[in-house]
Order: structure tokens, then sequence, then C-alpha cells
């Protein structure tokens, strides 16, 4: 792999101050000498240094990385299984049914639909499936659609197998977990304090209730956020030290990509360098997790996400999100080539 933590350092070099210089080394010091994660105190004093300094960040988050998890990189294929129709009010969602979106409700694709699109995402290299519904939770028809259909993909494309289909009860996340279900996500999107500017359908304690219910079972816990909905700098360490008590296996971090209709529909998408900054940080905070890059990087980062893989990303969606069009897969996989990154599969890294 090339050396990209020192190339990256050194363009920059000249232009970080003696005492950002301290700070970065001193993070450095605690989190691969000394193996500790850093206090909130610490990830708030690193999210003020100036842009010029935001590549040396990116480049000590990609030793991080390195370092706590290695070269490898997962690669996972998403579905949207059942789109459209929600009843839920998140104001970045163009799957609510409550907005005016080009999005209309259809109902669980058939079994041969869904099998396809594992078969093709295998065919990518890909160790993860997960299959989404645009639900507040299944009912009863559909979880149990979900029990059979999970141990069927399993089977025919050896991939693991993972359900997003909103909030859950005691008795469905164990069935659930019963039937094989490798990982399940449900993010808690946004921050505590700013959550109840984003949605009021649900609470921040619905989700986390969710989340810990799919560790209590024996799931792998999927657990990402969506930057740029508002949210102040310090709102984002909040979200990082909240992910921390949950401990996932996989945070995703999407960007906004605004979406008509929805009450976010306005909001202008983040810069590229912010962007690269936070996932710098969200790794630098979590640096065991599989760091996964998700919606809204192609609008956010454009031609900068090979810079994105080497701040501290180690996995990938492939292919397109539930509503929005990603890039060729092949793109992605030509990346990984150039940065000398191997596919891996990965099953709670550290």
């Amino acid at each position: 792999m090339p050396d990209l933590t020192s190339s990256q350092s050194q363009v920059t070099r000249d232009a970080v101050t003696p005492g950002v210089r301290d700070l970065l080394a001193q993070a450095g010091a605690a989190l691969i000498d000394d193996r500790r994660q850093l206090s909130e105190a610490e990830l708030k004093e690193l999210s003020t240094i100036p842009d010029d300094a935001v590549v040396s960040l990116a480049a000590l988050a990609h030793e991080v990385r390195l370092s706590w998890c290695g070269p490898g990189v997962e690669i996972e294929g998403i579905l949207s299984a059942k789109t459209g129709g929600c009843p839920e009010d998140c104001a970045f969602c163009s799957q609510s049914a409550r907005y005016e979106s080009p999005v209309k409700a259809t109902p669980f694709l058939d079994t041969a639909e869904v099998i396809a699109a594992a078969e093709a995402t295998a065919a990518l290299g890909a160790s993860e499936f997960c299959i989404v519904l645009a639900v507040r939770g299944p009912d009863e028809r559909i979880l149990q659609r979900i029990i059979e259909l999970v141990p069927v993909v399993r089977d025919k494309t050896g991939l693991n197998v993972a359900v997003s289909a909103g909030i859950l009860d005691d008795d469905q996340a164990r069935r659930l977990a019963g039937a094989g279900v490798h990982r399940y996500n449900h993010n808690i999107e946004t921050a505590r304090s700013h959550f109840g500017r984003i949605v009021t359908t649900h609470t921040w304690e619905d989700r986390v209730a969710t989340c810990r219910l799919v560790r209590k079972w024996g799931m792998e816990l999927c657990c990402g956020v969506l930057l740029g909905m508002g949210e102040a700098p310090l709102q984002r360490v909040e979200m990082i030290t909240q992910l921390r008590e949950l401990d996932p296996t996989e945070v995703p971090v999407n960007f906004l990509n605004p979406r008509p209709g929805t009450p976010l529909a306005r909001r202008n998408p983040m810069t590229a360098l912010e962007a690269i900054r936070w996932i710098a940080l969200f790794r630098l905070g979590l640096p065991g997790v599989i760091l996964r890059y998700a919606g809204g990087r192609e609008i956010t980062l454009g031609e900068l996400q090979a810079m994105g893989m080497a701040s501290g990303i180690n996995a990938l969606i492939v292919g397109n999100y539930l509503t929005t069009l990603g890039r060729r897969p092949e793109q992605d996989l030509a990346m990984l080539e150039s940065l000398q990154m191997p596919i891996t599969a990965f099953s709670g890294v550290v």
C-alpha cells in the first residue's frame, strides 16, 4: 500500500502550527502507542483545528485505522426491498409518506428480485448484503417474510445478510437473530440534542432501545449518522460519544444529499473539506469500528473520495443507495486497487 500517511503529512507539515502539531502527536500517542480512546475533551479540541491542518488530521486518522483495523476494506451492497410510504417524519427522507416526494410507495420485492440483487453484490467481491425496508417497524407479515428470506439469500449467495427494518421489540429482535441476521442497521442519525429538530414521530431513545436489543440478541449492530443536517460541530462530537456507549460493530457515515420535497431540500451539502475533517474525527473517536462510506459521498466529496479512504474509512456501500444513485461499482473497485487496499470481510474489527 502507498505510504499515504507520510505523503499527506508532508503536504501540510510547514503549514501546521507547533501547537496543532503537538495536539496531533498527543492524539497519535494515545491511540497508537497507549491504545486508549480519546476523551470527549480531546475530541472537542481536535474538532477546532484550522482548515489548513485537516490533511494532517486525516493522515493521523489513516494511521489509526491501519493500527486498529488493518488495511482491508469491507464491501456491502444494499437493497430497498420495500420503498416509500413510511409513516415517520424524518426530515431528510424522501420515503416519508408525509412529504410530496417523487418516491412512491412500492410493495416488498419478490424473492427472486432480492436474490438477483444479492447475487450481483456477491459478484463484486462483497461480503455483506443489507435488506432495507421503509417502515416504522416490521408488522408480523413483514417480519415473517424477512425471517423466511434471510437464510435463502445467505445460502444461495454465501453473503452475510443484514437487515434494516426500523424499530424492534424484544421478541422481534430475538426472532431475527434466530433467523440468522448477521447485522441489524438502526442509525441514530444525529445527536440526541438535535434529534427533535429532525424527527418528531419517534424519539432518540426509541432508536437507542432497538440498538440495545440488537446487541442483547447477539446480532452485530450497524449504527450510523447523517452529517450536514444543521447540527453544530460539538453535536457531532456528541454523536461520537453516544455511539461509543452503544458499541456498534459498524458505523456508516452518510452525508446529506438534499431530497426534493423534504424539509431539508434546500440545505446546501457539506463541503468536501468539512467531510474529510469529520471522517477523520469519527475514526479518531471510534478507532476500532468498521467505518463505512455511505450515502451522499458522491455529491459531497466528488473526486476526493479516495482521500476519504485515506482519512479513516475502511468499508464501502457500492452501487446505488435506497433512493439515490451511487457511482458504478467498477469505479470503487478501481479506486481500491489504486490505493492498494485489499477487499476483506470483518466481523467486529476490535
